[in-house]
């Protein structure tokens, strides 16, 4: 079976995620979206919801599995029997990045690939931490991420921040799905 990992925090999964897991799941038999659990990052959403909104955002395509892990993503590869690591990339930043990851990769387990795969030009702009920070600031994140973030997103903030996210409420909420992309993406490069 021919198998791959797509390793990432997905905190929380977004659009841009799922474009590149939707057109990874064409290259493979097996695509195993895992999260990562890093006791280092702080993360708005537990694994286990992060699991569930990656199960629900993924349930259409029959060949994606979820799942998480910690440790070394080349000593999961090994368990889970992949011989490929897809790796998103956005812009140039993200390679310089990418690129060392897979480097070191290489270097402990020879026999795993790194594939860098660019996300749809339209999702160019998108990160988990924006859609954090424009949920933060009371923004419409329903254009950026699954129904079923849009749906948990502001709770969680709410959860978390508790008064301080308060004083943002009372703010004029923007709705990006209004926008045309490059102006979200102004709007976006702007805050």
């Amino acid at each position: 079976m021919n198998r791959a990992i797509y390793p990432g925090s997905f905190d929380p999964v977004t659009y841009g995620h799922l474009d590149i897991i939707e057109r990874s799941s064409r290259l493979f038999d097996c695509l195993v979206v895992a999260i990562l659990n890093n006791p280092k990052k702080d993360y708005l959403f537990s694994v286990d919801e992060r699991i569930h909104m990656l199960k629900e955002s993924t349930k259409h395509l029959y060949n994606v599995e979820i799942d998480s892990f910690s440790g070394l993503l080349v000593d999961y590869a090994k368990i889970k029997d992949a011989k490929v690591i897809v790796k998103g990339l956005r812009a140039i930043s993200d390679f310089e990045y990418e690129l060392q990851m897979a480097s070191i990769n290489k270097k402990l387990s020879p026999s795993i690939e790194t594939l860098f795969m660019m996300t749809n030009n339209k999702y160019s702009y998108l990160s988990s931490s924006i859609v954090k920070e424009v949920a933060l600031f009371n923004g419409n994140v329903d254009c950026l991420v699954p129904p079923i973030v849009s749906n948990c997103i502001y709770q969680k903030i709410k959860d978390k921040y508790g008064d301080k996210y308060n004083q943002y409420k009372t703010q004029q909420r923007y709705y990006c799905c209004d926008l045309k992309d490059t102006m979200l993406e102004e709007f976006l490069i702007k805050k």
